[in-house]
C-alpha cells in the first residue's frame, strides 16, 4: 500500500490563517470530486473559520474522561474505517489526552499516512522543537507543545501562510482571533510587533532551508551544474595563513547585505606539493566562521583552483571570496596564481571577490613546492627541450662558438639533460642524454661529421657524459618522486590530524564524520553498511549525501571493508588506490563512532535502569518501616475494636475509628506519593496545560492540612494574571510543599504562602520559621527518599518535595529554596504566566 501524502499549511504566528486556508482547500479539492472528510478541526468558535466547516463531512470525535472532566479528541479509528481520500487534521503539535490512542497527534497523522490516507494538517513555527530556545528567547514563553522538525520536514508539500505584523494586529483588535476581553492583554503581551515580526523571519528563514534542500535535491537528480543564485551562498578560500580571518570577516558582511545569506569557508589540502599552512591557525579560523554562522570545511584537490570552483558550483554559490596573494613577485614565473585562475575560470554565474590584506606580496612561509604529477603540459615541454634543445644546441655551437672544447660542450648538454628532467621527468632527459651524445659525436669528436671516434679519450668522454646524464635525470625524477609521496604524506597526515581531533573533542555524530569523508574524497554520497551475518542483508547504519542510497556495498562506486559485516559505501567516483589508506582510517573511524554512539545508548540505559533500582531499594525500606506504621496503628484500633473482652465507651470507640481514619489518610498520601514518584521515573507524567487562577487553585491544596486557618496565611491578590499550568499537578505540588513547611513550623507560628508576578512569571512564596536548612543541603532535600534534619520516621518517606518539583518542571516551572530572613526556609515556586497575560 502506497503511504499517503503530508501538506503542511506551516503558520508564522497564531491567527495568521491555518485552518482557514487548510479548509479552503479542501472545498477546492470537493469541488475537483476528491473525497475530503474533517477529521479533527479547531475552530476556536472564530466566525469566519467555523463558516467554512459548512459543506464539509466531519467524522465525530472522540470523547475521553480525564480528571472527571470530558474532553475530546480525534478519534484515530474512525478515521481508518472511513478510508478518505483526504483527511483534514488540525494543530500537528497538539499532545492528547492520557488515555488517547497516541500521546501526539503528529503520531495519529503518521498512522492515516501509513493506511494510505493523504493528510492536510497546520503547526505554528513556534511549536518546531528545534526553535523553542529561540521563540522562548523572544516571547518569554515555552511552548509546551511541540513536534519534531523532521515529521514537518518530511512533510510532501509545506506551504507558508503569513501575514504582516500591522494586518495581523488589525485582525485581533476586530475580534477575529481572540474574544474582545482578551484583545488588549494579547496586543500588549504575545502580539507585541517586534514579537511577531521575529517569528516571521524565523518561519521564513526555515521555510527558505526545505526549499533549499528541494533544489539541491533536484539539481542532484538532474545533474545541474549551473548554478542558479536562488540565495547568496559565499564561499571563502582559506590557505591556512594570517589573512584567512579578514577573509571570513569580509565574506560574513557580504552575507549579511543579501536575506538569508550564507558562509562557507573552505580549506583545500594540497596533494601535489607542500603548504605553509598552521594547523593551529586553520582551527581558530573555523572556530570564527562557526560564531559568524558559517560552516567550515575541509577536501583534497590536486588541482587548487579546479577544486575550490568544483567545490562553489556543488553548493551552488553565488560568489567566492579569496584573498590577494603572499607571493612575491618573481614567483608569478611559476603561473598565474590560484586566485587570477578561479577569476578566469569562475564564469559568469558566480562572482570572485579578491581581498587586499596586510599579508599581501609578503612572501609565503615556505616556498611554492613543484608538482610531481606533471601535467601535460610540462611532459611536452620536457620532450621539446630534451630532443630539440640538444640539436638546437649543436646547431649553435657549430656555427658560433665551434672552438670551445669538447668538455665545455658536454657541459653544455649535460645541462639541458637536467632541464628536461626538471620538465618533463625521467624519459625526457633519457631521450636528452642520447640525443646528445650522438651529437657530440657527430660534431665535438675527430673526425667530425662522421660516427666513428679516432681517440680513445672521446669515446670514455661521451660514456661518461651519458652515464652522468643518465644518473643525474635518475636522482632528478627521484626527487621529484619523494616530493610528490612527501606532499601525499602530508596532505593525509593533515585528514587524519583533523580525524583524531574529532576523536579528542568527542564528536559522535556519525553523520558529521561520513559527511567529512563525502566532502573529503568529492563523493556524492556516503554511507556505513553493516548486517549480523554473512547471510544476512545489508542495512543501512547512517547515510549522507542527495545520490540514492546503495543497498549493497558492490553497488557503490568505493567499498572500504570493516571487519566483517561493515562497510563504508561511497558514490561518485573511482577513487585511486593511494586513497585507499586514509579512507582505510576513516571507515575505522565510521566503526568506532557507530560503536560508541550504540555504548552510549546502552549506557544510558544502565543508568535508567540503576536509578531505577535505587528507587526500588528505597521503596521496599519505606515499605518496611514507614508504610507499615500507619497500618500497624490502622490493625491496633480494629482488633480492640473488635475484642469482646472490653466494652468500649463512645468516647474510645470515636477515638479509635478517629485513629483508623487518620493511619488511612497517611497510608492514602504516601502511596499517592510514591505513585507520582513512579510516574516522573518513568516519564509518563504528561500535563493537561489550561489557564487557571491561583486563587482556585491554593485553597484547594490546603483542604488536608489539619486547621488550615490557623496554621497558613493566605496572600493571594486577585489582580494576578493566570498561569499556564495543569491544574491537578499544581494542586498537588502547593500541598506537598505547604505540609511539608508546616510540619517543620513551631506552634503559633503559621506559615506564609503568598504570590506575585514578575515578568512573564508567576512567583508562589511558601515561608516558614522553622528550623531552615543549611545551604549545602538545599539541593538534597529534593532528591527523592531524602529527609533533613530529625525528622521523625513516620513524618513519611521522603517523596513530597521530590514530587512537588517533578511536577512543577513538568509544567515549565521551578522549585527552589531560599533561607527567609530572620530564621526558617521559604519555598519559591516560579510558574509560567499564561501566553494571553503576559
Amino acid at each position: 500500500m502506497a503511504r499517503g501524502k503530508l501538506r503542511i499549511y506551516l503558520g508564522a504566528a497564531p491567527g495568521v490563517g491555518k485552518t482557514y486556508a487548510m479548509l479552503s482547500e479542501a472545498h477546492r479539492r470537493i469541488e475537483r470530486g476528491t473525497d475530503c472528510v474533517v477529521a479533527f478541526v479547531e475552530h476556536h468558535h472564530r466566525p469566519r473559520t467555523e463558516v467554512m466547516l459548512h459543506g464539509l463531512e466531519q467524522i465525530p470525535r472522540k470523547e475521553l474522561q480525564y480528571r472527571d472532566t470530558t474532553f475530546t479528541e480525534m478519534d484515530v479509528d474512525a478515521a481508518l474505517a472511513r478510508r478518505p481520500q483526504v483527511a483534514l487534521v488540525d494543530e500537528l503539535a497538539h499532545t492528547n489526552i492520557p488515555g488517547s490512542r497516541n500521546t501526539k497527534r503528529w503520531q495519529d497523522v503518521e498512522e492515516l499516512l501509513t493506511a494510505g490516507i493523504d493528510v492536510v494538517s497546520t503547526v505554528n513555527i513556534q511549536h518546531l522543537e528545534s526553535l523553542g530556545d529561540v521563540v522562548e528567547s523572544i516571547t518569554g514563553i515555552r511552548q509546551q507543545e511541540t513536534v519534531p522538525d523532521e515529521v514537518v520536514r518530511r512533510a510532501d508539500q509545506i506551504e507558508l501562510v503569513d501575514m504582516s505584523p500591522q494586518a495581523l494586529r488589525r485582525r485581533m483588535a476586530h475580534g477575529n482571533i481572540y474574544k474582545p476581553d482578551k484583545v488588549d492583554a494579547a496586543l500588549s503581551n504575545y502580539f507585541r510587533p517586534g514579537n511577531l515580526t521575529a517569528l516571521r523571519e524565523l518561519a521564513l528563514l526555515w521555510v527558505a532551508d526545505r526549499v533549499d534542500e528541494y533544489l539541491q535535491q533536484y539539481r542532484s537528480e538532474h545533474q545541474v551544474t549551473k548554478i542558479w543564485g536562488s540565495r547568496e551562498r559565499i564561499v571563502v578560500g582559506l590557505t591556512g595563513g594570517p589573512e584567512g580571518r579578514t577573509l571570513i570577516r569580509r565574506a560574513a558582511r557580504l552575507a549579511e547585505k543579501g536575506a538569508g545569506g550564507e558562509v562557507l569557508a573552505v580549506y583545500i589540502a594540497r596533494s601535489d606539493g607542500l603548504t605553509s599552512a598552521s594547523p593551529k591557525e586553520l582551527a581558530v579560523q573555523r572556530t570564527l566562521v562557526e560564531d559568524l554562522g558559517g560552516t567550515f570545511h575541509h577536501v583534497i584537490g590536486d588541482d587548487i583552483p579546479a577544486a575550490l570552483l568544483e567545490f562553489a558550483r556543488g553548493v551552488n554559490a553565488t560568489q567566492i571570496v579569496l584573498g590577494v596573494s603572499r607571493r612575491k613577485g618573481w614567483q608569478y614565473v611559476f603561473g598565474p596564481g590560484v586566485g587570477a585562475t578561479v577569476a578566469r575560470d569562475s564564469g559568469p554565474d558566480l562572482d570572485v571577490h579578491l581581498i587586499t590584506h596586510d599579508e599581501a606580496g609578503k612572501g609565503r612561509g615556505l616556498p611554492i613546492a613543484r608538482g610531481a604529477r606533471l601535467g601535460r603540459a610540462r611532459i611536452i615541454w620536457g620532450w621539446i627541450v630534451g630532443v630539440a634543445g640538444p640539436v638546437l644546441l649543436a646547431l649553435l655551437l657549430t656555427h658560433i662558438a665551434a672552438e670551445l672544447g669538447l668538455a665545455n660542450n658536454v657541459l653544455l648538454f649535460l645541462s639541458l639533460t637536467v632541464a628536461a628532467a626538471l620538465l618533463g621527468g625521467l624519459l625526457p632527459a633519457l631521450a636528452s642524454a642520447t640525443v646528445g651524445s650522438a651529437l657530440l659525436n657527430w660534431f665535438s669528436t675527430p673526425p667530425v661529421h662522421t660516427w666513428t671516434i679516432a681517440d680513445p679519450k672521446n669515446i670514455v668522454a661521451i660514456a661518461v657524459f651519458f652515464a652522468v646524464a643518465a644518473s643525474v635525470a635518475s636522482v632528478v625524477d627521484l626527487a621529484a618522486r619523494r616530493t610528490d609521496q612527501a606532499a601525499r604524506l602530508r596532505a593525509e597526515a593533515e585528514i587524519l590530524s583533523f580525524l583524531a581531533g574529532s576523536v579528542l573533542r568527542g564528536e559522535t555524530s556519525l553523520e558529521a564524520l561520513l559527511e567529512r569523508v563525502r566532502e573529503t574524497f568529492g563523493m556524492e554520497s556516503a554511507a556505513l553498511l553493516e548486517r549480523e551475518t554473512d547471510l544476512a542483508p545489508w542495512t543501512c547504519a547512517g547515510r549522507v549525501g542527495a545520490a540514492q542510497p546503495v543497498k549493497r556495498p558492490e553497488e557503490a562506486d568505493v567499498d572500504m571493508p570493516v571487519g566483517d559485516h561493515m562497510a563504508l559505501a561511497l558514490s561518485g567516483r573511482v577513487l585511486p588506490a593511494s586513497d585507499r589508506r586514509v579512507l582505510a582510517a576513516f571507515a575505522a573511524q565510521a566503526a568506532v563512532v557507530l560503536d560508541r554512539q550504540r555504548l552510549q545508548h546502552e549506557a544510558d540505559q544502565a543508568k535508567e535502569l540503576a536509578e531505577g533500582n535505587r528507587i526500588r531499594t528505597a521503596l521496599l525500606a519505606a515499605v518496611s518501616h514507614d508504610l507499615r506504621t500507619p497500618l500497624a496503628g490502622i490493625k491496633a484500633s480494629v482488633s480492640s475494636l473488635r475484642s469482646d473482652d472490653i466494652a468500649w465507651s463512645e468516647e474510645d470507640q470515636a477515638e479509635l475509628l478517629a485513629a483508623i481514619e487518620d493511619g488511612a489518610d497517611r497510608l492514602d498520601h504516601l502511596v499517592g506519593n510514591l505513585l507520582d514518584m513512579s510516574r516522573l521515573q518513568t516519564g509518563t507524567l504528561t500535563p493537561l496545560i489550561r489557564e487557571v487562577d491561583l486563587d482556585e487553585v491554593v485553597p484547594m491544596a490546603l483542604v488536608g492540612i489539619p486547621d488550615p486557618e490557623a496554621a497558613v496565611v493566605l496572600d493571594i491578590p486577585e489582580t494576578l494574571p493566570m498561569v499556564a499550568v495543569d491544574k491537578g499537578l499544581l494542586e498537588r505540588s502547593v500541598a506537598n510543599v505547604v505540609e511539608n513547611a508546616v510540619k517543620y513550623s513551631p506552634d503559633g507560628e503559621p506559615v506564609t504562602v503568598s504570590a506575585s508576578i514578575l515578568a512573564d512569571r508567576v512567583e508562589v512564596r511558601v515561608v516558614d520559621r522553622g528550623p531552615g536548612v543549611p545551604d549545602k543541603a538545599k539541593d538534597r532535600i529534593f532528591e527523592p527518599f531524602q529527609r533533613y534534619g530529625d525528622a521523625p520516621r513516620g513524618a513519611g518517606v521522603g517523596l513530597g518535595l521530590a514530587v512537588a518539583r517533578g511536577f512543577l518542571e513538568a509544567m515549565g516551572g521551578t522549585l527552589t529554596a531560599e533561607d527567609t530572613p530572620g530564621g526558617g526556609l521559604t519555598m519559591v515556586l516560579t510558574l509560567p504566566a499564561a501566553p494571553s497575560h503576559t
